[in-house]
């Protein structure tokens, strides 16, 4: 374990002396969290309870942007808030902005002072770089820009008033992956800082001596941290399948940091990134775990029905010991197909439906999936035993983040992928499927290349006139493997044909900057708060 260094930038206005003086400003009465990726385990990206924001009053002519919040790089994580944090004499909404840089800082929501800022590459060491990743892409590694630091999106315990990250390091020739644990209130170390490494049994790629070891430089950590149950998950992928890698689950007890759980899924195979599209892991409130992977080994010993080796698969996972047992799973039976045509499974973000027993993914072959979480439908040749499969444009290779809301009389999961209109999709409870009758659908323009549109939704319940869907992408280009002028638009949760507001219309006052690749906007007390890669948070708001 690695104590980490003492805040050095502290404080444009530190928290630590905000205790003698008296703050004036009159504080936010709304103060709701958004305290891990998509709002909450879910991942349905919804932000029930945003009682200003409505579908009268989002326009051009009451609604734009208020202030940005500077930062050092580009922010691949989304944004996360607290609300009703102790500073000085008041409570304030502080958002919580991680770059690859590896800096994060304190910002308040509603105002844009800075509170804190701190720096978590390892002395001596900077952020790794899209160069240092010399074999993937064939060497021409392009999916980043430039820095390589925090990507996850953070996760934050606001009992304890912690948030959990990971930061990367190297000299150029080694490499750090490091899981901090820090207070939100002024950024200092709450349990230091822990070496992210594991090894499993295993003869998969890259092994020795029947041991597969974590590779700091090669695993990628995409997917947002999870935290359920005191324990703080953290995942892997690869960069550009540059191997050997596997997708890596593993879990640290969120007070000590000490490694509680280490799982593999092609153990004795190759690949399985989890990343999502840099969704967490959803979960639920008994700390089963809910992921898709991506391409890679299915089976084991000829047996593609083995739990071992769950390439190409959703998976659901309890806690078992120190690992995590495969409870259920599906697999297409296509996989050897998708595999091959580089259409792997895992792309789409996935969610769980709120208050069912379903659960949502997608693929690069323009289908999404419908699972009964306790019972998924397994690998079965020439047949996809689920509860639904839904089919899209085929084009819509689903590199996007799907969202959920409710109103009062029906309830939709939106997905807009690239090549593909914007769907707002009825779940029918009667039956327990996407309804295709009742699709609402937005055609008028919108993400030709990837990577399709993050989504987020606000609500003051299901209360008329207040679902509003947001809509973030690349306005132009295509950003896998490049920068480019980003949009955020807002429409009708209830009717989607009904576009509200997008910042184009007053480009000079909205602008989005440079979109922010799978970090989707963040919605909590009266503000949007839109992550960009032009080293900036933009806030949008009532002026």
């Amino acid at each position: 374990m690695r104590v980490s260094r003492v805040p050095l930038l502290l404080l444009l206005f530190p928290l630590t002396a905000c205790s003698n003086m008296t703050d004036t400003r009159t504080p936010n009465p709304q103060t709701v969290s958004v305290l891990t990726q998509h709002n909450d385990n879910t991942r349905s990206g919804w932000n029930s309870n945003e009682t200003v924001l409505t579908t009268s009053n989002v326009n051009v002519q009451q609604f734009g942007a208020l202030f940005s919040l500077p930062v050092d790089d580009h922010v691949y994580a989304q944004p996360l808030v607290v609300g009703h944090v102790a500073i000085g004499s008041t409570y304030r909404n502080v958002v919580y902005v991680a770059t690859v840089n590896n800096t994060v800082y304190a910002y308040d929501g509603d105002d844009g002072r800075l509170y804190w800022e701190r720096n978590f590459t390892a002395p001596g060491m900077r952020p790794p770089r899209a160069s240092d990743m010399t074999g993937a892409c064939g060497g021409t590694y392009r999916d980043f820009a430039g820095n390589i630091g925090i990507v996850g999106t953070p996760v934050i315990d606001a009992t304890s008033q912690v948030i959990y990250f990971v930061a990367r390091s190297t000299t150029g020739l080694g490499y750090l992956q490091d899981l901090h644990a820090v207070s939100i209130t002024n950024g200092s170390d709450v349990a230091g800082a822990v070496h992210i490494f594991a090894t499993v049994p295993g003869t998969g790629d890259g092994s020795v001596n029947n041991l597969v070891a974590f590779d700091s430089q090669k695993e990628n950590q995409r997917q947002a941290l999870t935290l359920v149950n005191g324990t703080v998950y953290v995942t892997f992928a690869s960069h550009c399948d540059w191997g050997p890698f596997h997708g890596w689950i593993i879990g640290y007890d969120a007070a000590t940091l000490q490694q509680r759980v280490v799982y593999n899924d092609t153990p004795n195979g190759y690949a399985g990134g989890l990343w999502e599209s840099g969704m967490g892991m959803a979960a639920d409130a008994q700390g089963t775990l809910y992921v898709v992977t991506g391409d890679g080994t299915v089976g084991d010993g000829g047996t593609p029905a083995s739990l071992t080796n769950r390439g190409e698969s959703a998976l659901k996972l309890t806690p078992s010991g120190s690992t995590l047992q495969v409870a259920s799973y599906f697999t297409p039976a296509n996989y050897q197909v998708a595999n091959d045509s580089d259409l792997d499974y895992g792309t789409m973000g996935a969610l769980l439906i709120p208050n069912s027993n379903y659960f949502l993914t997608g693929a690069k072959d323009g289908n999404l999936y419908l699972l009964d979480r306790d019972n998924m439908g397994a690998w079965v040749s020439g047949a996809n035993q689920v509860q639904q499969v839904y089919t899209l444009n085929p084009s819509a290779n689903l590199h996007c983040q799907a969202a959920y809301y409710q109103g009062t009389t029906k309830e939709f999961v939106f997905v807009w992928s690239e090549n593909d209109v914007l769907r707002a999709i009825p779940f029918d409870r009667g039956s327990n499927l996407l309804d295709r009758t009742g699709e609402i659908d937005f055609t008028a323009g919108g993400p030709t290349g990837q990577s399709g549109a993050v989504l987020s939704v606000s609500s003051n319940g299901s209360k008329e006139g207040t679902g509003i869907l947001w809509a973030s992408y690349a306005f132009s280009g295509d950003a896998e493997h490049g920068v480019t002028p980003g949009i955020l638009r807002a429409f009708d949760a209830t009717d989607v044909t009904k576009e509200l507001w997008n910042n184009r219309q007053n480009l000079s006052r909205d602008s989005a900057g440079t979109y922010a690749k799978f970090s989707p906007p963040t919605i909590a007390d009266g503000h949007v708060y839109l992550p960009t890669f032009s080293n900036k948070v933009v806030v949008y708001g009532l002026r």
